[in-house]
């Protein structure tokens, strides 16, 4: 092949990015969730840890999340109320120690990622569950310097979906999810 016409087949092909491998920093993702408490008040609750990888492909637009989450690490602001919370009638950690989220399946708005359809498992109930991305934003970590992104996510879902029926409707069964996320690049 003579060297010009090489350069011109390179020239003329399409430049293609590769996915990129993001891991979940667990010392800023907090998954919170708030319902209402008897029509009093909204109470919130978190999980202290949380795992996971995120792959994207801004110029395919494509990627994929697989998060998984330690039930046991909920956090109600009180050691009784975090028990109570573990217990058979809510998130039963005994049985089912793991919550996680996956998803195929990402829609962009121009290169940044506004949405995330996939599977919840929660209490070993898998349901379909779209996570709403906001504030998407990737660019170095001012202190370690590595590539980081990050985003708020925002979800409804009801929790009977999913066997969690304790004290329905003194307490909601609609649930939103809150849940701040950062990832660096490895």
């Amino acid at each position: 092949m003579k060297p010009a016409f090489a350069l011109l087949i390179t020239l003329a092909t399409p430049a293609f990015a590769a996915p990129v491998n993001y891991t979940i920093d667990a010392n800023h993702t907090f998954p919170l969730f708030e319902t209402d408490h008897l029509g009093f008040s909204t109470q919130r609750g978190r999980f202290n840890k949380t795992s996971g990888k995120i792959v994207l492909d801004v110029a395919a637009r494509t990627g994929s999340v697989d998060v998984s989450i330690d039930a046991a690490s909920i956090d109600m602001g009180f050691a009784k109320w975090n028990d109570n919370m573990r217990g058979e009638g809510f998130f039963n950690t005994a049985e089912f120690p793991t919550i996680s989220f996956k998803a195929e399946r990402l829609s962009f708005d121009g290169d940044k990622p506004v949405s995330a359809e996939g599977s919840l498992t929660l209490l070993g109930v898998t349901k379909p569950v779209t996570l709403t991305l906001t504030r998407f934003h990737c660019a170095p970590h001012p202190l370690n310097k590595r590539e980081t992104c990050g985003a708020d996510i925002i979800a409804r879902l009801k929790r009977s979906e999913f066997g969690m029926t304790k004290y329905i409707p003194s307490v909601s069964d609609e649930v939103r999810l809150i849940i701040p996320v950062e990832a660096y690049k490895e």
